[in-house]
């Protein structure tokens, strides 16, 4: 491994090393940008990654009928919805209260 990676704090090296790490992030946020997620691909992703189904999401916001009707894009999200899953999976608020489209 390169002495770059192994230096020391305050030397000149680990300059260098916080250096390039910064060009390399203003350099990967111009070219590749990572969007943020959408609603349902975040909920559908922290559902897999916390290991509930449905019904447990049903439990988690206290509507069990109407989970299928989010998750589908028939219904959009309450603000009180918003705010349990931010609390209870972690989801940012920011990313939950996007604009998206419902399906018909």
């Amino acid at each position: 491994m390169p002495e770059i990676f192994n230096a020391e704090e305050g030397s000149p090296e680990s300059d260098e090393l916080d250096m390039l790490a910064l060009v390399l992030r203003k350099y990967e946020e111009e070219y590749y940008p990572i969007p943020e997620p959408n609603p349902m691909p975040a909920i559908h992703f922290m559902m897999e990654q916390i290991r509930i189904n449905d019904k447990d999401l049903g439990e988690i916001i206290n509507s069990q009928s109407k989970v299928s009707e989010i998750l589908n894009r028939k219904r959009k999200l309450t603000l009180a919805q918003i705010r349990t899953l931010t609390k209870h999976i972690k989801i940012p608020a920011n990313i939950l209260i996007k604009e998206y489209e419902l399906v018909n």
